[in-house]
């Protein structure tokens, strides 16, 4: 099934390419253009992973957020963003620590994730970070054929393969989740 024919089955209606750069951070619209993948817009009010799939239609094993870590490696203060499912658990102090080798770690502060990222918080995505940023994708994600993703802001999503996550020259992928049942 392709993405459009995957698209169908859910309650949005994907915008033109023409308006993607109205709809995107212009680091993100640089990233996705030419790509396989959906660009719709959503209500602010639905942006965030659980109102989303609620009104939507997407269940949270289909939501993939982008969260922005803190952490200290040898001395130094460094950030990483995180790619999980909505339906997992991060395991912050076990698995995502050893992935980064990070001595401490925490999550960033929302000024310093949107100061870091020029996006907004609460629309982070992997595509369209500094390229100096790692970025760590869960093994679940890959495992999905197709997830949503922030656009950088609130009020767009973006529908795509992992695999495009994957092909970031900053990602690595690992197992870094449990389920959360």
């Amino acid at each position: 099934m392709n993405i459009r024919d995957f698209a169908r089955q859910f309650q949005f209606q994907p915008l033109a390419a023409e308006l993607h750069p109205q709809h995107l951070p212009a680091s993100v619209a640089s990233r996705v253009q030419g790509q396989e993948l959906i660009v719709f817009a959503v209500a602010d009010e639905a942006s965030d992973t659980e109102q989303f799939s609620a009104r939507y239609g997407f269940g949270l094993e289909d939501c993939a957020n982008t969260i922005v870590l803190r952490y200290k490696k040898d001395g130094v203060e460094q950030h990483a963003a995180v790619v999980t499912l909505g339906s997992r658990r991060l395991d912050v102090n076990g698995a995502v620590k050893s992935a980064l080798g990070a001595q401490r770690l925490s999550f960033a502060k929302r000024e310093v994730a949107t100061a870091l990222t020029g996006m907004e918080f609460g629309g982070i995505t992997a595509l369209g970070l500094p390229a100096s940023m790692r970025i760590l994708v869960d093994a679940a994600v890959m495992a999905r054929r197709y997830v949503v993703v922030g656009a950088g802001v609130r009020h767009s999503k973006l529908l795509l393969s992992p695999a495009l996550l994957a092909q970031l020259a900053q990602a690595e992928v690992a197992a870094l989740t449990f389920d959360s049942d």
